[in-house]
């Protein structure tokens, strides 16, 4: 479709662009506090309002940085590319309000905002603006770089027709995704009911109730804790004896077993109540015959730019681990000879990835696919006594549990992002069903989420989809492709 009746010009061509002023402490009180907005107050969606800040500025001040209707502010800075250029269309939704410099207010001729809005939004959201940012840490677009953005402008009878198509087209991909969006959290709900009932007991019947049935009887959890306890003591005492020996020093009493350090049982009282059969038991007193059951992935300092490569060991992050398990899609890569130095903390399947920072609580487990893969500092590596526990059964308790959340709540004062260390962790209460109705469960679990898994994975699989379709939309109006030219002149 020809564009040849297109103007081709900069941006300081058509609008003023000006940046926000910077915000100091000495203008947090002063005579003239006025509303200010940053770019917290401009999202996808347009105008927040839910934090508006004030500081003071001079009456010549609020003559360069007041808003006016129609005015357009673009978020000048992020600490996410992805989020620099997303601009909204100011509608006096605060009277005598300004602008803090995180923002750049463009003031163009009111017939040519709306376009101008809607060609912000494709440059934002196909990445062009993050492009064209600057700076590390902080990406910053620049009111230089926007004055000199280069525009393809139709005439203003075709750009309200292309407005009014995007919008239509818009509001119906809108409401779709959000219909997907409903359905997700539907899902969401129902998986987490699922493993609510699995961990508490409600699931499937417990060994209690099914040797009753059968006129047998069962091994309670506490029993085979007890018994596991007993053998890891004795690997120590030996192992502690072996080592006086060769040291040649030899025990003239039992007063050295006293060294051994038991583990930490927790408190049942401060717990809720388990099935018959059931006890509680710590992380710590769940660890395998690894003498570190939960392992901290080494510092960022252990890891240099040149030991990064596009193909090699995967390097497991914080962000691999989402709310159903491990993504390698978000994974890094180092060298052979890298993960031969740190296979200290090489996985093997079995073990369970648990995040210690930011999503802090989320767990993953471990296949044989993923066997000698690394794992970074934002995560902890849990090796578990499988006699004991099952590592299906422990991650579904850590995604499906409250107590889970309550614990990493009281560990970070209150709130989920601060991190949670080694000590910690070792103190979770962990609710140990007999070792048969475990497997039980985690088997009903597998049946009941199977087809869940495939429905949320067209789900999210569709509002990808509808992502791109949304960026196609907005790149052919901008380049003229999505509607005819007009046949009037305007």
């Amino acid at each position: 479709m020809s564009t040849s009746h297109w103007k081709r010009l900069p941006l300081s061509d058509i609008a003023e662009v000006r940046l926000g002023r910077q915000r100091s402490p000495k203008r947090a009180v002063g005579p003239n506090m006025r509303p200010y907005m940053r770019a917290a107050n401009v999202t996808w969606n347009g105008i927040s309002l839910h934090d508006v800040k004030e500081m003071d500025f001079t009456p010549e001040e609020f003559k360069t940085y007041a808003l006016r209707r129609g005015d357009l502010l673009l978020s000048e800075a992020s600490g996410s590319a992805s989020e620099v250029g997303k601009a909204a269309i100011w509608n006096d939704e605060v009277p005598d309000c300004c602008f803090q410099n995180t923002l750049i207010r463009v003031r163009a001729p009111a017939p040519l905002v709306p376009f101008l809005q809607l060609h912000f939004y494709k440059d934002a959201l196909t990445g062009e603006f993050a492009r064209a940012a600057r700076g590390v840490g902080i990406h910053h677009l620049g009111a230089k770089t926007l004055s000199g953005w280069a525009l393809h402008l139709p005439p203003l009878g075709e750009q309200r027709r292309i407005v009014e198509t995007v919008d239509s087209y818009l509001t119906r991909l809108d409401n779709v995704v959000a219909t997907l969006e409903r359905v997700r959290r539907h899902m969401k709900r129902y998986r987490a009911s699922i493993l609510n009932a699995a961990v508490e007991g409600r699931l499937v019947p417990t060994e209690a109730e099914l040797g009753r049935a059968e006129g047998r009887d069962y091994e309670p959890a506490s029993v085979l804790l007890e018994r596991i306890l007993a053998a890891r003591r004795r690997r120590w005492e030996v192992a502690e004896l072996a080592r006086m020996k060769a040291a040649g020093r030899t025990p003239r009493n039992d007063k050295w077993k006293a060294r051994y350090q038991e583990p930490v049982a927790p408190d049942s009282e401060a717990l809720p109540s388990l099935p018959r059969g059931w006890c509680w038991a710590s992380v710590e007193m769940l660890g395998g015959a690894d003498d570190q059951p939960v392992l901290t992935g080494p510092f960022g300092t252990a890891l240099g730019k040149t030991d990064f490569v596009a193909n090699g060991t995967p390097v497991l992050t914080i962000g691999s681990l989402d709310t159903t398990g491990i993504d390698m899609r978000k994974s890094l890569y180092v060298t052979r000879k890298k993960a031969d130095e740190l296979r200290r903390y090489s996985l093997e399947a079995g073990d369970v990835l648990f995040s210690r920072m930011a999503s802090v609580g989320r767990a993953g487990l471990v296949d044989h696919t993923l066997s000698g893969a690394l794992f970074n500092y934002h995560l902890m590596r849990l090796r578990l006594d499988r006699r004991a526990i099952s590592a299906p059964f422990f991650v579904m308790y850590v995604r499906g549990s409250a107590v889970v959340k309550s614990h990493v709540m009281n560990v970070n004062h209150g709130v989920t992002r601060d991190g949670i260390n080694t000590a910690q962790l070792l103190r979770l209460p962990v609710p140990l069903p007999p070792r048969a109705e475990q497997d039980r469960i985690t088997s009903e679990v597998d049946a009941l989420l199977s087809p869940e898994h495939a429905q949320l994975d067209f789900v999210q699989s569709s509002v990808l989809r509808f992502a791109r379709l949304r960026q196609t939309i907005l790149k052919r109006a901008v380049e003229g492709s999505l509607v005819g030219p007009c046949s009037y002149g305007g």
